[in-house]
């Protein structure tokens, strides 16, 4: 591990950890007084059960790892070695506080893992039991059928510096606008990971919803870059109506309202 200095405008220093192209940044059983936020490259989590090595998740730009250590007070209970070169920001316990404050979208990110966890849990005890067929299973409902095969579009976004990037909204329900996350399985129904190249859309960022056969849009809890209508910065908890021809942004994504249907 290699520790540099990142200097950013109007901000003091950065401390970032540097690791290379298979390095170790922890091993199972470690003491841990840190947790990590990828600057760049990626990281895979490992767990070694009996003689195979398992990859638990594969973390990229923005994601976060390590946490449970701080929280709990715990040994690590996995592996976490760098997969290409990486740029990691070590968070310790003196930060971890600030740091929830000054970035909320962390906070909703780490309570959605914990909810997750939760529910592999409950799902594991109701096979024990003999119900499993009582609750969906996370593949199920990881694979139910979303905006991009409905086809009752009542709209589409219009990538406006990608024109033949169409992103269909659906008809029969609040359509959730974000960027995927294998890590908290997060998976919009509208994914923008594909125009968004700098990373600026929240995994969940804003929604199209359907009131009265009327379309409404809305900034989700937790976005930190901005949601746009018009040029007009959307105020966090109101709907504003959308119409065939605004520009909505999310992020420094741009797109085109279009309407195809009532």
């Amino acid at each position: 591990m290699k520790v540099v200095m990142d200097r950013e405008r109007g901000k003091s220093d950065t401390m970032v950890a540097a690791f290379p192209e298979g390095g170790v940044i922890f091993h199972d059983g470690d003491l841990g007084t840190e947790m990590f936020i990828i600057q760049k490259g990626r990281v895979e989590i490992r767990k070694q059960i009996g003689a195979e090595v398992r990859v638990l998740s594969i973390m990229e730009k923005g994601d976060f790892f390590g946490e449970m250590s701080i929280l709990e007070g715990m040994p690590r209970t996995a592996t976490a070695v760098a997969v290409e070169d990486a740029e990691c920001i070590p968070i310790n316990e003196a930060t971890f506080d600030q740091m929830l404050r000054q970035n909320e979208e962390i906070a909703i990110r780490m309570l959605r893992r914990f909810s997750k966890k939760l529910r592999e849990t409950t799902e594991q005890l109701n096979r024990m039991a003999g119900r499993e067929a009582e609750i969906p299973s996370i593949e199920e409902t990881r694979h139910a059928p979303s905006a991009a095969t409905d086809t009752a579009v009542l709209c589409v976004l219009i990538s406006m510096a990608s024109p033949d990037r169409v992103f269909p909204v659906r008809r029969d329900g609040p359509t959730l606008i974000g960027r995927r996350d294998a890590v908290t399985e997060i998976y919009p129904d509208i994914d923008l990971s594909p125009v968004d190249t700098s990373r600026s859309v929240s995994r969940r960022h804003a929604k199209i919803t359907v009131m009265d056969r009327e379309l409404f849009f809305h900034e989700e809890i937790g976005t930190t870059n901005g949601t746009f209508l018009n040029g007009e910065r959307l105020k966090k908890g109101e709907f504003y109506p959308l119409h065939h021809g605004d520009e909505v942004q999310f992020g420094l994504v741009r797109c085109a309202f279009e309407q195809r249907g009532k």
